[in-house]
């Protein structure tokens, strides 16, 4: 007898109501000549490198039968040496996480320290997943604004603190459409401003002297139990750190200072390794325990630990490629500049320029060139991630034809 291939059933299915009408995240991914929308790094791995993983990977296939190390410890001893490397701060291993990818590092801290009835907060425009990760984690989503140069409005952050108390905040530096990074000392005065700015929470050492810091009032939680505000955790996301101009610090710098603050990393960006999906955090011995308690089990399997191994090991090549990116986007934006467009100071892989009469008319131009950009962040901006030097050109050339031959 014939089976029905499409079988009609009656069945009422239990779709969460927070996701009706939502759409999945993804930035188009078309297959035109020129791909400059995701700031993917340009260039393939060497051939030097593609042996290295091969090695190393062939190694781990070896003992496939068994679970990897859950605890991944060679590959943190990698990144602590790469971490003292790159930004002059030696972390110690135990105090570094990696996942696949820095979204599933971004769901452990928010499943680890946010969730229902608790804030996530960030300043706009800043990247479109921080939303996602806050819906996926059953949190509320609260998003501040920025200055009209993008930079941070430190009255705006007292407000949000003070009116939603987040128990995580978000801040990208550089950040992402608009590639503008934080100063030392505005990443001093975020933290000082966080101590005592998250939720209400209550441990022993509260119930025994139930008075907040700043008053002499005694507080409660909704369940009636003596509280006290928590900190707010601040992640510093760094997925653009390794192509900061010379002079600009890392969060890295000020972690020994401040045991509520998380910087993030990624392989994606500065090692070319964006189908690796390796994202690691550094943070304070009490932050990553917590985020081991949620967790899945072997999340990071032995084939991506060992081809992240063999990537940090080689890393000196990948360094010089960065360098080259830098110089590459600093020129791109003198020539945006040179053809009349406003440009956000890009401590990043790409460029955030304005102001653009219709940017969508100007994007589908350049798509019919067959060049991609990303249509992102404000009305009038539009987001170029830096390319080879032949996609550069072709990205000028089309971007002369949509929009400024027509000015």
């Amino acid at each position: 007898m014939e089976q029905e291939t499409n079988p009609t059933r009656d069945v009422f299915l239990p779709f969460r109501a927070d996701l009706r009408g939502q759409s999945p995240y993804g930035a188009p991914q078309l297959d035109v000549p020129v791909r400059l929308n995701v700031n993917e790094n340009p260039y393939s791995p060497s051939s030097d490198l593609c042996e290295a993983i091969s090695a190393s990977v062939t190694a781990a296939i070896k003992d496939l039968n068994r679970y990897p190390d859950r605890d991944f410890s060679k590959l943190r001893c990698d990144l602590s040496d790469y971490l003292a490397e790159e930004s002059g701060v030696r972390i110690a291993p135990d105090l570094i996480w990696a996942a696949n990818g820095s979204n599933e590092i971004m769901m452990h801290i928010l499943q680890a320290f946010a969730g229902p009835q608790r804030v996530v907060a960030s300043f706009l425009p800043s990247y479109s997943m921080y939303p996602e990760y806050t819906r996926d984690s059953f949190s509320t989503w609260v998003a501040g604004t920025r200055k009209p140069d993008f930079s941070l409005d430190f009255d705006e952050i007292r407000r949000v603190l003070d009116v939603h108390h987040p128990s995580v905040v978000f801040l990208a530096s550089p950040n992402n459409p608009t590639g503008t990074a934080l100063s030392e000392a505005e990443l001093r005065e975020i933290l000082e401003l966080t101590r005592e700015s998250g939720p209400l929470a209550s441990d022993g050492a509260t119930r025994d002297n139930a008075v907040t810091r700043d008053t002499d009032v005694c507080v409660t939680d909704d369940d009636g139990v003596p509280a006290r505000r928590t900190a707010t955790i601040v992640v510093v996301d760094e997925a653009y750190a390794e192509f900061r101009r010379e002079g600009v610090p890392s969060a890295l710098e000020l972690l020994d200072r401040y045991e509520h603050l998380i910087v993030t990393r990624t392989m994606s960006k500065a090692f070319g390794a964006a189908g690796l999906r390796l994202g690691y955090m550094a943070a304070a011995k009490s932050i990553i325990e917590q985020i081991m308690l949620v967790r899945l089990p072997y999340h990071l399997s032995a084939i991506t630990q060992a081809a992240a191994s063999a990537a940090l090991t080689n890393r000196s090549a990948l360094m010089e490629q960065v360098a080259q990116i830098r110089a590459d986007r600093d020129s791109l934006a003198c020539s945006l500049q040179e053809m009349g467009f406003e440009i956000a100071p890009s401590d990043a892989n790409f460029v955030f320029f304005g102001k653009i009469a219709n940017r969508h008319q100007t994007w589908q131009d350049l798509l019919n060139e067959g060049v991609l950009i990303r249509e992102v962040g404000p009305d009038g901006w539009l987001r170029v991630s830096v390319g080879t030097p032949a996609e550069k050109e072709r990205f000028l050339s089309a971007l002369h034809k949509a929009y400024v031959d027509h000015m």
